[in-house]
């Protein structure tokens, strides 16, 4: 029998899997030559972000919103998702390659410092706090998001 991943150990491999695409574009991105191709890595990797940072908000940090906003990581958690996000808007107003290069860098190495951030404190917090039954709820609710037989918020939203 195969057993799921915890939701933590989920979200952790999907932190796993940006870190390995953030390597993968940063390797690319000297020999990218204009500006509209690096905005639209930039676009692609702040879809994929912003689908993991709903994810992560509806099935993990709602069980521990009480928790997180007592030591004030909830609203740093919020912050730099819109941080996150915010830097990858810069690099669509670029003016230049050189700078919409240098900006989506930046942005990449904010975005792995705030799962290495996540990994350190608040996924621990998480497994602490839920009941193994909680995490396995989770841990299908991800399974059948990921899997594509439920959609995230944001695309039933869309219709899609």
């Amino acid at each position: 029998m195969v057993r799921l991943m915890n939701i933590t150990e989920a979200i952790a491999a999907e932190h796993a899997t940006f870190m390995s695409m953030f390597h993968q574009i940063e390797l690319v991105l000297p020999s990218v030559k204009s500006q509209a191709e690096i905005s639209t890595i930039a676009a692609v990797v702040a879809g994929l972000l912003g689908g993991h940072a709903q994810l992560e908000t509806d099935l993990a940090f709602v069980a521990l919103d009480h928790a997180l906003l007592h030591k004030g990581q909830l609203k740093t958690i919020h912050r730099e998702h819109r941080e996150m996000d915010e830097r990858l808007q810069q690099v669509q107003r670029a003016a230049t390659c050189g700078q919409a290069r240098r900006l989506l860098r930046a942005a990449l190495r904010a975005s792995a410092r705030h799962f290495r951030n996540e990994e350190r404190y608040v996924l621990p917090m998480l497994e602490r706090a839920l009941k193994p039954e909680d995490q396995a709820a989770l841990s299908k609710a991800f399974t059948r998001i990921r899997g594509g037989k439920a959609k995230p918020r944001e695309e039933q939203e869309l219709g899609g």
